[in-house]
C-alpha cells in the first residue's frame, strides 16, 4: 500500500471523508485515479495507422522504381494514394472530436464524501483515501473496502465469471469493475490508477466483448489474399518481361502498372472512414457509439429485446393507490408501512423514487434490512418493534395466491398498472425463503407510454425487425402496455416465474412476445435461445438487471439515464434516453453496409482485371498494355472520387447479407469484359502492326468505358446528384483525352484512326457487359442452390 503521508487510513471517517487540503496533497503525490480509456484512437494513432499501411508501403516502393526509370509523370499514382490517405485522416479526426464530445455527456460521476459533504466527481478525480458513496446500479471504479453497508450486494462476474451476487459487510473487499446490484453503502479507496484490478485486467469488465464486423472481416480476407498475390506475381511479371526482350525501364513501368491495378488502395480506408463518419452523424443525434463495428451489427439485427421501462414507457413512475387487504389495516397505515420499507432500505430505483415522491418519510427505525434485488424482486425491513415486512412482486413473495387476490391483481394489471404486494413475514433473510408471508395490501404504480413509441415500433415492424419485451413486471401489465404501444403479437405473453430451468427456452422465445417476471439469468437465456435460432439480437436496458443480457446480446444499447454499469458495457448509449434514436442507428448501419457493398465492386474490378492480365502477360512476349500514369484517370475518376460520394449518401434498404454476391455480380462481368477487349486489341494491334501508344490508348478508352458502365449500374437508383456525378466524371475523362493526352501518354483525341477502332468496340461493351452479368448471376445462383442442397443433406444425415 502507498505511504499516505498525512492521510492516515485509520483516521478517515465515512461521515467526514478527506479534506480539500488532503485531496490536494494526494493529487500532488500522484495518488490519483486514471481516466477511462478513450473510445477513439488518438490523433497520433490515426496518423500512424492511416499512413503506415501495407499498400502505402507497396506504393512507395513502386514509386521508387518508377523514379529510377526517369519517367517522372508516371509517379502521379502516388498523388492519388496521398490524397486518399489525407481524406481518410481528416474525416476520422473530425469524427473523433465529435465522439469525444459525446463521451463527456455520457460519462458517469462518482459520489465522494469530502469535507463532510457529498460531491459528484469524475472517476479520474478520485484519490487514494477517498470515501465513495455507492448505490444500487453503480459500477465500482476503484479498489477499496466497505466502511458502511446497508445490505450491499455485489456482482463480481467480471472477475469470477459467476453471476451470483455476493453480500458485503463492513471491511469486505470491493474490486474495481464490479457492480453494486443491491443495497447501498460507503467504501474507502485503497488503490487507484494502475494499481487497481480493472487496470491490471485491461479494462475487460468495461469493454465487454468485441463486436465482430462481417463487412470488415470479408474485406480483410480479400486484402489478405491480395497480399499473397501482388508481390510474387509482380516479381514474376517483371522477370518475364525482362527476359522476354523488354528493356529494364519498360519492364519496370509495365510491372508497376500491373501492381497498381491490383491494389484496392482506397477500399479499407473508405470502409473505416465511412464507419467513423457514421459515428459522427450519430453523435450529432445524441447517440454515443462505443464500438464502430456495432453500427454494422445493429443494421443486421432482426430481433430487438427491450425492457418496458424507459423504452416503451417514459420511466417516470407514479404512485397511484394503496389498497389494504388485511382486516384492521387502513390505507394510511399501509402507506406508512410501504414508505417505512422504502426509506429504510435506502433503495433508489424508479419504484422507490415514485413512493418517496408521494409519501413522506415516516421515520420508522429499522433494525435489519434486505434491499431490493433483481433476482429476489422484493425488499424488506425489520423495524425496531420486531415486526418484519416485505414489499415487491406478489409472485415472488407468495408461492400461492388465493383466487380472489390473484383475480384482483389481474384486473389492475389489465388496466396497465404495475401491481406490487406488501406482506408481513415471520422470517426476513436474504439467503432463506420468506417465513409465512401474509398479504397486507397492494400498491398500484402507473407508467406513461412514450409519445413516439407507436410510430417507432411501427417502423421496426415495417422493417421486419421483431420486438420482444423482456421485463421484471407482471406479464399482464406489460402485455397491456405493449399492445397500446402497437407492438405486434403483444398478447402472446408468459409469466417467467412459472418457468423452470429445464424448460425449452427456444420454444418460449418462438411462441411469446412479452416475458414478465424475468430474472436477470432468464433474460440472458432468452437472448441466447434467440441467437441459437440464428437471429441477430439487440438488447436495450438501463438497470443492473439487464447486465447479463446486454453482455450476451450481439448489440447492447443503454440509456444514459440508466446505471453506470449498463453504460460501461453497452455498444451504444442513448444520451437523451430516447429509444426513438434507434431508427437513426439502424439507418446509419444500413447506409454503411449497402454503400460499401456497392463501392467495393468498383475497387475490385480494377483488382480482378489487373491480376488476370498480369497472369496472361507473364506468358506473352508483349509489353503490359498500360503504363502507370494511364491508369490514373480510371482509378481516380471512375472509382476513387465517385466512391467517396456514394459511400456517404443515404441508403436505408434492408440488408441482404450477400456481400460477395453483390460485389461479384458487378465486378466479375466488368473485369471479364476488360480482359477480353484488351486481348482483342492486342491481337488486332499485332496483326495490323499498331504501335504501343496506339494500342494502350485503345485499352484505356475501353477500360474507362466499361468502368463507367459499372459506375452507372452501381449508382442506381439514380437521382439528380448521382446522374450529374456520372456525367461529370465522364466529361472529365474525355477532357483528359482531349487536352492532356501527352501527359498521360495517349494518342491525340483528333486522331481519326483511334476512333475507327474504339467506336465499334465501345458500342458492343454495354450489351456484352449485360450478357456477362446474366451468365455470372446464373453461375452464382446455381452455386447457391448446390450449397443449400449440401446443407440440407448434411442436416438430414444428422
Amino acid at each position: 500500500m502507498f505511504n499516505l503521508a498525512d492521510v492516515k487510513i485509520s483516521e478517515v471517517t465515512p461521515e467526514q471523508g478527506l479534506s480539500s487540503a488532503q485531496v490536494e496533497h494526494q493529487v500532488k503525490s500522484g495518488y490519483k485515479n486514471l481516466g477511462e480509456q478513450s473510445l477513439t484512437r488518438s490523433v497520433k494513432e490515426i496518423l500512424r495507422d492511416n499512413t503506415f499501411t501495407l499498400f502505402n508501403l507497396i506504393n512507395v516502393v513502386l514509386g521508387a522504381l518508377v523514379f529510377y526509370t526517369g519517367s517522372y509523370k508516371n509517379l502521379l499514382f502516388l498523388g492519388i494514394a496521398f490524397f486518399n490517405t489525407i481524406i481518410g485522416i481528416i474525416q476520422e479526426i473530425r469524427s473523433k472530436r465529435q465522439v469525444d464530445k459525446m463521451v463527456l455527456l455520457a460519462e458517469g460521476k462518482s459520489t465522494v464524501i469530502r469535507n463532510g459533504e457529498p460531491i459528484d466527481i469524475y472517476p479520474e478525480d478520485i484519490v487514494l483515501g477517498d470515501v465513495l458513496a455507492l448505490n444500487r446500479g453503480d459500477q465500482i471504479p476503484v479498489d477499496g473496502v466497505v466502511m458502511q453497508s446497508r445490505g450491499m450486494e455485489v456482482d463480481e462476474s467480471p472477475i469470477t465469471g459467476e453471476s451470483q451476487t455476493i453480500s458485503k459487510a463492513v471491511n469486505g473487499k470491493l474490486t474495481s469493475g464490479t457492480y453494486l446490484v443491491g443495497g447501498s453503502g460507503k467504501m474507502l479507496v485503497t488503490k487507484v490508477g494502475a494499481q487497481t484490478f480493472v487496470n491490471h485486467m485491461s479494462n475487460e469488465a468495461k469493454e465487454g466483448k468485441d463486436t465482430s464486423s462481417i463487412l470488415l472481416n470479408t474485406i480483410n480476407r480479400i486484402i489478405k489474399v491480395l497480399t499473397y498475390v501482388i508481390i510474387p506475381l509482380g516479381l514474376i511479371l517483371f522477370i518475364a518481361k525482362l527476359f522476354g526482350g523488354n528493356d529494364i525501364n519498360r519492364a519496370i513501368l509495365g510491372t508497376v502498372a500491373a501492381m497498381i491495378g491490383m491494389i484496392p488502395e482506397g477500399l479499407v480506408l473508405l470502409t473505416s472512414m465511412t464507419l467513423a463518419v457514421s459515428a459522427r452523424h450519430l453523435a450529432r443525434k445524441k447517440t454515443l457509439v462505443r464500438d464502430l463495428p456495432a453500427i454494422e451489427t445493429l443494421a443486421r439485427v432482426d430481433v430487438i429485446c427491450l425492457d418496458k421501462t424507459g423504452t416503451i414507457t417514459s420511466g417516470d413512475l407514479k404512485f397511484e393507490k394503496a389498497i389494504p387487504l388485511m382486516t384492521g389495516i387502513e390505507t394510511a397505515e399501509l402507506e406508512k408501512i410501504v414508505a417505512g420499507i422504502t426509506y429504510g432500505t435506502g433503495d433508489t430505483n424508479e419504484t422507490a423514487n415514485a413512493i418517496k415522491n408521494a409519501i413522506e418519510d415516516p421515520n420508522m427505525a429499522a433494525s435489519a434490512i434486505v434491499p431490493f434485488s433483481s433476482q429476489r424482486k422484493w425488499s424488506g425491513v425489520e423495524f425496531t418493534n420486531g415486526r418484519e415486512y416485505v414489499f415487491g412482486a406478489p409472485q415472488f413473495i407468495f408461492h400461492q395466491l388465493d383466487a380472489d387476490t390473484k383475480s384482483q391483481i389481474q384486473e389492475y394489471a389489465k388496466k396497465g398498472f404495475r401491481v406490487l404486494a406488501v406482506a408481513k413475514v415471520d422470517l426476513l433473510d436474504a439467503e432463506k425463503p420468506l417465513g409465512n408471508p401474509r398479504m397486507i395490501g397492494l400498491i398500484l404504480i402507473s407508467d406513461v407510454i412514450r409519445p413516439n413509441a407507436v410510430n417507432t415500433f411501427q417502423y421496426f415492424r415495417n422493417q421486419d425487425v421483431t420486438i420482444k419485451v423482456i421485463s421484471g413486471d407482471d406479464p399482464t401489465t406489460v402485455s397491456t402496455i405493449a399492445k397500446n404501444a402497437g407492438i405486434q403479437n403483444a398478447g402472446h405473453s408468459i409469466d417467467m416465474s412459472t418457468v423452470s430451468d429445464n424448460d425449452d427456452f427456444g420454444q418460449l422465445v418462438t411462441e411469446n412476445t412479452v416475458f414478465g417476471r424475468v430474472t436477470p439469468d432468464q433474460k440472458k437465456r432468452l437472448i441466447s435461445a434467440l441467437q441459437e435460432k440464428k437471429h441477430t439480437v439487440a438488447m436495450t436496458g438501463d438497470g443492473v438487471n439487464d447486465l447479463l443480457a446486454l453482455r450476451q446480446a450481439d448489440c447492447g444499447i443503454a440509456m444514459a439515464s440508466g446505471s453506470e454499469s449498463t453504460k460501461s458495457i453497452a455498444d451504444f448509449v442513448l444520451i437523451n434516453s430516447n429509444f426513438d434514436a434507434m431508427i437513426d442507428v439502424l439507418n446509419e448501419g444500413r447506409r454503411v453496409i449497402n454503400n460499401i457493398e456497392r463501392v467495393a465492386s468498383m475497387y475490385l474490378i480494377k483488382t480482378m482485371y489487373s491480376v488476370a492480365l498480369s497472369l496472361i502477360f507473364v506468358f506473352l512476349a508483349m509489353q503490359y498494355p498500360f503504363e502507370p500514369i494511364q491508369l490514373t484517370p480510371i482509378t481516380s475518376l471512375m472509382v476513387g472520387i465517385p466512391s467517396f460520394f456514394l459511400a456517404l449518401e443515404p441508403n436505408f434498404s434492408r440488408i441482404t447479407n450477400q456481400f460477395m454476391r453483390q460485389v461479384l455480380i458487378v465486378s466479375t462481368p466488368a473485369a471479364v469484359c476488360v480482359v477480353g477487349y484488351i486481348m482483342v486489341i492486342e491481337i488486332v494491334g499485332r496483326f495490323f502492326g499498331l504501335h504501343y501508344e496506339f494500342t494502350s490508348t485503345l485499352c484505356v478508352l475501353l477500360t474507362g468505358a466499361i468502368c463507367w458502365l459499372a459506375l452507372v449500374l452501381v449508382s442506381r437508383p439514380w437521382n439528380r446528384l448521382k446522374f450529374g456525378m456520372d456525367i461529370l466524371v465522364l466529361a472529365a475523362f474525355l477532357a483528359i483525352i482531349v487536352f492532356f493526352n501527352d501527359v498521360f501518354s495517349l494518342v491525340s483525341f483528333f486522331n481519326k484512326d483511334i476512333w475507327l477502332y474504339a467506336v465499334p468496340l465501345i458500342a458492343t461493351a454495354y450489351p456484352l457487359y449485360i450478357f456477362m452479368q446474366g451468365v455470372i448471376a446464373k453461375v452464382l445462383d446455381r452455386r447457391e442452390v448446390r450449397k443449400r442442397e449440401r446443407a440440407a443433406n448434411k442436416q438430414n444425415h444428422k
